[in-house]
């Protein structure tokens, strides 16, 4: 069960640092799109939640600091699910699914993550083995 459980924090973790990279390659559109949602700050916020991204997701690949690295995510997640996926403020029908669709994605990995802080720690297959 180790290595299956190794196998889903790589595609977990992966899946973090994947949109991570998307943060700081796209950052000027990212930052636009923020504005439009009335992030103060949005370039700054869409930088740091990048380094949260990436801390968040390489910490659950390689096993280090499991609570912080999940603590990190959920940082990210909340704030984002509700400010940037306001399904409940959109008239338009598609653009009102597509929010709809991101923010119960964002919750169903909300609730991966907080499935993942009842696990034992250490994890098995961490880099400080």
């Amino acid at each position: 069960m180790d290595i299956l459980f190794l196998i889903g924090r790589i595609i977990f973790g992966g899946y973090f640092l994947q949109n991570a990279y998307n943060h700081f390659k796209h950052l000027d559109g990212l930052t636009k799109y923020a504005e439009s949602k009335g992030v103060p700050s949005a370039r700054a916020a869409v930088f740091v939640s990048g380094v949260l991204l990436m801390l968040g997701g390489l910490g659950v690949v390689f096993g280090i600091s499991p609570e912080a690295s999940l603590a990190l995510l959920l940082i990210f997640l909340v704030p984002v699910t509700f400010k940037m996926h306001p399904f409940w403020k959109e008239t338009d029908p598609n653009t009102r699914m597509q929010e709809l669709l991101h923010f119960y994605k964002n919750l169903a990995l909300i609730g991966a993550i907080l499935m993942l802080f009842a696990t034992e720690v250490p994890w098995a297959y961490n880099v400080l083995q």
